[in-house]
C-alpha cells in the first residue's frame, strides 16, 4: 500500500499545481452560480425552485475544469508508461489518480455549495440535501470523467473530446442528484437518494477498470 499511498500524495500535489486546485474550481463554480440569476430575473421564487439544479450544473462544469490534465501530465513526463507497467494494479494506480481529482476539485465544491445556495434564496433543508447529494454524487462524475481522460489521453485538443465524451454519461447523476434535492420539499428523497448512491458505487468500480482497460490498450 505504500506506493499508493505515495502516489496519491504526489498526485494531490499534481492536481494544486497544475489544475489550479480548489481555488480555480470554487471561483468558476461562482461564477456559474452568480452569471444564472442574471440571465433569469431576480425571481426568488424562481431562483429557489431551480437553485438545486443550477448548483449541480454549476459543480458539473467545474469538475470537468481540470480533467483533461489529470493523465495528460504523466503522458507528457513519460511517468504514465512507468505507472502502466509497473506491478501495482493499473486499476488501483488510476484510481488513486481519481480520489486525488476528486479531493482538490470536487470536495471544495461540496463545501461551498451550502454558501452558494444563500445567493438562490434556498432554505437549509434543500442546502442541507443539495450537500449531501453533492458529496455523494462528484465521485460518480469524477470517475466517468477519469474514463474519458483514459480515453483522450495524448491526444490533441483532448479536453474537446473529452467533454463530448463525458458530459452525455453524467446525465444520470445529474438527474438523480436535482431530484434527490426537488424531492426534499415534493416528494421522498430516499428513493433518487438511494438511485444516485447506487450510480456511485458502479462508477467507483467501472472507472478504474474501463480507464486501466483504454491506458493498456493505448500503450500496444
Amino acid at each position: 500500500m505504500k506506493p499508493l499511498w505515495a502516489l496519491l500524495l504526489r498526485d494531490l500535489r499534481l492536481a494544486v499545481r497544475i489544475g489550479g486546485g480548489a481555488v480555480i474550481g470554487v471561483l468558476f463554480f461562482l461564477i456559474v452560480v452568480t452569471l444564472i440569476p442574471f440571465a433569469v430575473g431576480p425571481d426568488l421564487a424562481l431562483l429557489r425552485r431551480i437553485g438545486p439544479a443550477i448548483l449541480w450544473l454549476g459543480a458539473l462544469l467545474a469538475t470537468l475544469l481540470a480533467l483533461d490534465r489529470l493523465l495528460a501530465v504523466d503522458q507528457e513526463d513519460g511517468s504514465l508508461d512507468l505507472i502502466v507497467t509497473a506491478p501495482t494494479p493499473l486499476e488501483l494506480a488510476v484510481a488513486v489518480k481519481a480520489v486525488a481529482h476528486w479531493l482538490t476539485t470536487s470536495l471544495p465544491l461540496v463545501i461551498a455549495a451550502p454558501i452558494l445556495g444563500l445567493l438562490l434564496n434556498l432554505e437549509p433543508p434543500a442546502m442541507g440535501a443539495i450537500t449531501l447529494t453533492l458529496l455523494v454524487g462528484t465521485p460518480a462524475l469524477t470517475f466517468i470523467g477519469l474514463i474519458g481522460a483514459a480515453l483522450a489521453v495524448g491526444l490533441r485538443r483532448g479536453g474537446l473530446l473529452l467533454a463530448v465524451l463525458v458530459l452525455p454519461l453524467t446525465v444520470p447523476v445529474l438527474i438523480f442528484g436535482v431530484a434527490a434535492c426537488n424531492a426534499v420539499t415534493s416528494g421522498p428523497f430516499w428513493p433518487p437518494f438511494a438511485i444516485l448512491c447506487a450510480l456511485s458505487l458502479a462508477t467507483l468500480v467501472i472507472g478504474p477498470m474501463a480507464a486501466a482497460a483504454a491506458l493498456r490498450h493505448g500503450s500496444e
